[in-house]
């Protein structure tokens, strides 16, 4: 019988500070997976999300990248520390209804004053099949934790 096993130090350390993000947590959205330099989001589908023509709006999918990115750049940054995004370029590829957005964010460099990020977005629907939706780049700064 296999036992789940605890989140590790490093993936609690993220989730502590992902459940102080009113916005994320209003939008229903999870932590999935945090690793070394690794973060992975989902958002489900929900009026709270969408355009005027019920697609996934461009600001959520702009926001869950942003999010995600930086919680990767998180998990390189000083314990002591949080991250704040400087600037971040996204590009939108496809709009979906439906399902929901996973984002995979990376630390592509990792220094003492910035990191470097980029987050894939992908749609996934309710067969399961995944779609790019968004790529995103983003520069981080460390800054000190004030909580």
């Amino acid at each position: 019988m296999n036992t789940p096993s605890a989140p590790s130090e490093l993936f609690q350390r993220i989730e502590a500070s992902f459940l102080r993000q009113g916005m994320m947590q209003h939008l229903g959205a999870r932590l999935l997976r945090v690793e070394s330099g690794l973060c992975v989001i989902a958002l489900p589908y929900s009026e709270r999300v969408t355009q005027q023509q019920g697609g996934f709006h461009g600001g959520a999918m702009g926001a869950l990248a942003d999010i995600t990115a930086g919680y990767a750049g998180l998990t390189v940054a000083p314990a002591d520390s949080e991250v704040t995004t400087v600037e971040y370029k996204i590009n939108f590829l496809a709009a979906f209804t439906g399902g929901e957005l996973q984002a995979t964010g990376r630390v592509v460099r990792a220094g003492k004053r910035i990191i470097v990020t980029a987050a894939e977005v992908m749609h996934i629907d309710a067969s399961g099949k995944q779609s790019p939706c968004a790529l995103m780049q983003q520069t981080l700064a460390p800054v000190a934790k004030t909580y």
